[in-house]
């Protein structure tokens, strides 16, 4: 399937074909999303299908407005002080990377949600995405558009190379910004979690509400409430391994391998050790900036995944604070094969 470039005319046409119960990937701040209508049950199970998706696992769901949420979202069933967190999340940090679970409107057909009685809302940060949206239904279903279980997509390219002919339109909008998905809370219930951690730090979150239940992998593993909980999860295609920094740098070459570092220092000191002509590596972010090395990190896995030389991918973990914690949760899944 060609590109199609981002216009005026494109996303009216993109709007067109979601509104008739097609499927559009287009681009968000974090990575490429496959959007179906998010009323249209039919349409849904269609994003299931392309994706070979289980139907155990609920869809997020994006909007373009907060009055969006009427129709989305039954807020009733929050407590004033759910009500009042929401509202100072949306305020502060929506648009942006930061998916909400709340009580979904029944107008949300069960499958969006598999069945539960909540539904992963979030407000993108991306033009094209908003715009897309607000000329549809005003709210679009969008799981990454990727293979089940497969790496995320962060470019036009990676969706065409993956899904190819199996959706109506691939809307062309250059690499997504921040390049890991969105962070999940849920504040549906008694606790206020983090159910996937992502673009949004636990960070920000705190700073505007005060303590959240930190991640725990090992919460609903086998039965999600939110996407991108179960254990094996952004997966390339060859076989990957994580390593800290002290393991990775005493790591000794072998033919096939290819090394992904965090930043500079660590290449430099594994070089110092494991000096090898043919050694393939990368490097996440040479300052050991953690924003560039998030944006890059699906990037470089696909290259080397895409790379007929290489079996096998040593990636090092980054520093568990910030962006850091979503990298690293993406590497560990990608190694849980």
């Amino acid at each position: 399937m060609e590109l199609t470039p981002v216009t005026k005319a494109s996303l009216k046409k993109g709007a067109k074909i979601l509104l008739e119960g097609g499927l559009v990937a287009f681009p968000t701040e974090t990575v490429y999303g496959l959007g179906a209508d998010a009323f249209n049950p039919a349409a849904l199970a269609k994003v299931f299908e392309v994706k070979g998706r289980p139907r155990f696992d609920p869809l997020i769901i994006h909007i373009a407005d907060l009055k969006t949420l009427e129709k989305t979202t039954n807020l009733s069933k929050l407590n004033d002080e759910a009500r009042r967190k929401l509202f100072t999340l949306a305020e502060n940090l929506w648009p942006g990377p930061l998916s909400i679970i709340l009580p979904k409107n029944e107008k949300i057909p069960g499958i969006a949600t598999a069945g539960l009685p909540t539904a992963a809302i979030r407000f993108p940060g991306d033009s094209t995405a908003l715009e897309l949206i607000s000329l549809s239904s005003g709210a679009v279903a969008a799981p990454s558009a990727n293979p089940f279980g497969s790496l995320s997509p962060t470019k036009a390219e990676h969706v065409r190379d993956k899904l190819g002919n199996k959706l109506d339109m691939i809307l062309d909008g250059g690499p997504a910004k921040i390049g890991v998905e969105s962070t999940v809370l849920d504040i549906s219930g008694k606790e206020i979690k983090i159910l996937r951690p992502g673009g949004t730090p636990k960070e920000a979150i705190e700073k505007l509400i005060g303590a959240v239940q930190s991640y725990n992998e090992n919460d609903n593993s086998n039965a999600p409430s939110s996407p991108g909980q179960l254990k094996s999860h952004y997966a390339p295609g060859k076989t990957l391994s994580v390593f800290n920094r002290e393991e990775i740098i005493k790591k000794p070459y072998k033919e096939g391998e290819a090394f992904l570092f965090f930043d500079e220092s660590a290449k430099d000191a594994w070089l110092e050790l494991q000096p090898h002509p043919a050694a393939v590596f990368k490097v996440l972010a040479k300052n050991g900036q953690m924003a560039e090395a998030a944006s890059r990190l699906f990037d470089i896995l696909h290259e080397l995944d895409n790379d007929e030389s290489l079996t096998h991918i040593i990636a090092q973990l980054a520093p568990d604070q910030g962006l850091g914690e979503a990298i690293n949760d993406r590497l560990l899944r990608g190694s849980q094969k």
